[in-house]
């Protein structure tokens, strides 16, 4: 039986670039590249199909996906052979996609109620073995620790209530959960990190994953970082400038937003190095870089005998097609996951993300091997 991912974010351009890139690899048109689970290890692992996958999906805005893919296509993203060959798939997601929240002072149980009707219509209708939910829309402001999140009664409570008692993320996160759907947050949004949909989760007998996907800075210091602790070299400070374009930038140019992220960016280095490590990472929005993306870093650090040295590195990167494939291996190994039975957060998966739920460990060769061990030992 096939598997449903919904997007909350179905029209932007990770989404639009899921839902292509999909299409585009099952039709044999363009190689799985930067698909882990397409990888040799993988492979024994039960996972569902890319064939299997169906999508739909919440988004406030009303583009067609048609229309995104072409100026996704202007833009350097998707190749334009592909447009024509993936109509019929985009057409088909598109006519799933269902209005997303806006802002109001409704009760949210109300809201709640709404998008759970759209994902239990959404399986039931197309026959599916279950549904993932994927977050990948804006990136959210810290949003206030309330005494209402501790626990699923008094969250509930407050929800019968008029006033918003959780943020976007966490109310698409409810409305999963309560549908028993899987859900990923691929953003550093509130999500499901709250005590009260923990609790959720494991009531309805379904995982989450999270946060905050790692596409290129931060896979890069998880990647390195370690190296500097294995070989006893003391950093002393590790900087980073980012440059981003496109919806990502814009938002993250709000400081409460780019706060969010960059709380995500920097935990991997104070986690693998420790909190003496000094410096900062900024986040400029520069609207000309469209769909790309820049990284500088600049690590300073002492080998022997004091002695000061230095390493730099630079990251450029399209981040639609860096998140993309991510968005399917996670779909994937979650949706197989709550086929084995697994509930609650997904420690696992911890490779893919920048502030991983369930575990502390954010070295990303060890990662691989819990993810991989973990993947092929599920029932």
């Amino acid at each position: 039986m096939s598997v449903g991912v919904w997007l909350v974010g179905a029209r932007g351009s990770v989404a639009t670039t899921v839902v292509t890139g999909a299409a585009a690899v099952r039709a044999g048109l363009v190689p799985p590249l930067g698909c882990v689970t397409e990888m040799p290890d993988f492979a024994a692992a039960g996972l569902p199909g890319l064939d299997e996958l169906v999508f739909g999906g919440h988004d406030v805005a009303s583009t067609p996906l048609t229309k995104r893919a072409a100026e996704l296509s202007h833009a350097g993203v998707i190749p334009a052979r592909l447009l024509e060959a993936v109509r019929d798939e985009l057409e088909a997601a598109d006519e799933e996609i269902r209005p997303g929240l806006v802002a109001g002072f409704g009760p949210q149980c109300t809201d709640a109620a709404r998008l759970i009707a759209d994902l239990t219509s959404f399986r039931v209708r197309l026959g599916l073995a279950g549904v993932v939910v994927v977050n990948v829309s804006s990136t959210e402001p810290p949003f206030p620790a309330r005494a209402c999140h501790a626990d699923l009664a008094s969250l509930e409570r407050a929800m019968a209530a008029p006033g918003q008692v959780l943020p976007p993320s966490s109310l698409y996160a409810y409305a999963a959960l309560q549908a028993g759907c899987g859900y990923v947050d691929f953003t550093p949004s509130t999500g499901a990190r709250l005590p009260a949909l923990d609790e959720l989760a494991r009531a309805r007998g379904v995982p989450y994953a999270g946060s905050d996907a790692k596409t290129g800075e931060t896979l890069v210091k998880t990647a390195l970082a370690p190296m500097f602790a294995a070989r006893a070299l003391a950093v002393r400070s590790w900087s980073g400038t980012n440059l981003l374009g496109g919806g990502d930038g814009a938002t993250l140019a709000d400081p409460d937003a780019g706060r969010s992220k960059k709380v995500s960016k920097d935990r991997a280095v104070s986690a693998l190095l420790g909190d003496g490590v000094d410096g900062q990472t900024h986040i400029d929005y520069v609207p000309p870089m469209g769909e790309w993306k820049t990284a500088w870093d600049h690590v300073l650090f002492d080998g022997f005998l004091g002695v000061r040295m230095t390493m730099q590195f630079t990251w450029q990167g399209c981040d639609s097609a860096l998140a993309a494939p991510l968005v399917l291996d996670l779909a994937r190994l979650t949706a197989r996951a709550h086929r084995a039975g697994e509930s609650g957060p997904l420690p696992a998966l911890a490779f893919f993300f920048k502030d991983p739920i369930g575990t502390d460990e954010h070295r990303l060769t060890v990662q691989y091997e819990q993810l991989r061990r973990w993947a092929n030992e599920l029932p």
